[in-house]
């Protein structure tokens, strides 16, 4: 076959195309892009890294934040919960008083009504006593035809209630 005795001719010269050609591809390649491919990694992977140390220099200043923040509001929820304790306290004592105050004024209303109910059932007494004074005057009149003066009928009528 004459295409395999041709091979043999040009076996050597494709050899050695192909290897210059493959040297230059290497040379420019291996010398001109790789090392531009490399630094361009070098670059991201810094870059990566100096990125995730600012992230986590940031999410530390965030905790630490937050922790005092959380140290904060505790505080203040405990001065909150000393302020509702106190206005607490002082309304109790400010209901105490009130109540206290009402207490003496309720017991001066009632020493007052009592005051004023001894005093009608004096004056219904003085005056159930007149009437009593002048049924019994009218009685002896009408019964025994006796004519008896108003005060002795009053200390008659006196007598027998202060025994009865």
């Amino acid at each position: 076959m004459p295409q395999i005795s041709q091979l043999a001719g040009t076996y050597f010269s494709q050899i050695f195309w192909m290897l210059v050609f493959f040297g230059m591809t290497f040379v420019i390649v291996g010398r001109g892009m790789v090392p531009k491919v490399m630094a361009t990694m070098t670059d991201r992977t810094a870059r990566i890294a100096s990125d995730l140390a600012a992230a986590q220099a940031a999410r530390d200043a965030a905790e630490a934040e937050q922790a005092s923040w959380n140290s904060t509001e505790a505080a203040q929820r405990a001065s909150a919960q000393e302020l509702v304790s106190a206005a607490k306290h002082q309304a109790a004592l400010a209901t105490q008083a009130s109540l206290a105050e009402a207490s003496t004024r309720i017991d001066a209303q009632v020493g007052a009504a009592e005051a004023r109910i001894a005093a009608a059932r004096s004056a219904a007494l003085a005056e159930f006593e007149q009437v009593a004074a002048e049924i019994a005057q009218d009685i002896a009149q009408r019964v025994a035809g006796l004519a008896i003066s108003a005060d002795d009928a009053r200390g008659a009528v006196k007598g027998t209630f202060v025994h009865g």
